[in-house]
């Protein structure tokens, strides 16, 4: 699936609460007929289904995850995870020309990245600048302008929270809480 960086972000949606296809195709911002192409290529693959639950209104179709399709997710997660920890390896080394390389050769899976709150937005854009490049270099202008209309997966950026950890790439960057300067020493 690591040529579908677009299936990975709908198993995300879908993982964070978009069970139907509005609310897919809204958090997303993947419009038709791709979107279907992506739903049926995951349903194909047996990494989601549909189920039919009672409704107020009658009976409504829901989209989940099926077990492969959360086993499938975590492993993306973590293939994402680590590719960025090398991002950051290579931004601290100081290296920009790797780095440049390094983005150029993953370019696709950036927005899936930054989709599932694993790129450190004031990180990448701190090397974004250390390149001399705009972010809109690496990110599509849908993922880059958020009109209050997405949910992006809430406060925490798409997170798993319930684990006590903000995943492997964290770097001590803080809680987010009063104070935090995003990973800077800031002292006031």
């Amino acid at each position: 699936m690591e040529e579908e960086p677009s299936d990975v972000i709908v198993l995300s949606a879908i993982s964070q609460g978009a069970k139907k296809l509005d609310k897919i195709r809204k958090k997303t911002r993947i419009e038709d007929p791709e979107l279907n192409n992506i739903i049926k290529r995951l349903d194909d693959k047996g990494l989601i289904t549909t189920v039919e639950k009672k409704g107020f209104f009658g009976p409504k179709i829901e989209t989940v995850l099926t077990e492969k399709g959360v086993k499938e997710l975590e492993e993306r997660k973590f293939e994402l995870e680590q590719n960025w920890n090398q991002m950051v390896t290579i931004w601290k080394s100081g290296d920009k020309d790797k780095l440049q390389q390094h983005m150029d050769n993953n370019r696709s899976i950036l927005p899936s990245m930054m989709f599932m709150g694993i790129m450190d937005m004031m990180m990448f854009s701190s090397m974004m600048s250390f390149m001399g490049l705009a972010m809109t270099s690496f990110m599509p202008d849908s993922y880059m302008y958020d009109t209050g209309s997405t949910d992006m997966g809430g406060h925490d950026g798409g997170h798993d929270t319930s684990q006590g950890d903000y995943g492997s790439g964290d770097f001590g960057h803080g809680d987010g809480g009063p104070g935090d300067m995003g990973g800077f020493d800031v002292n006031f």
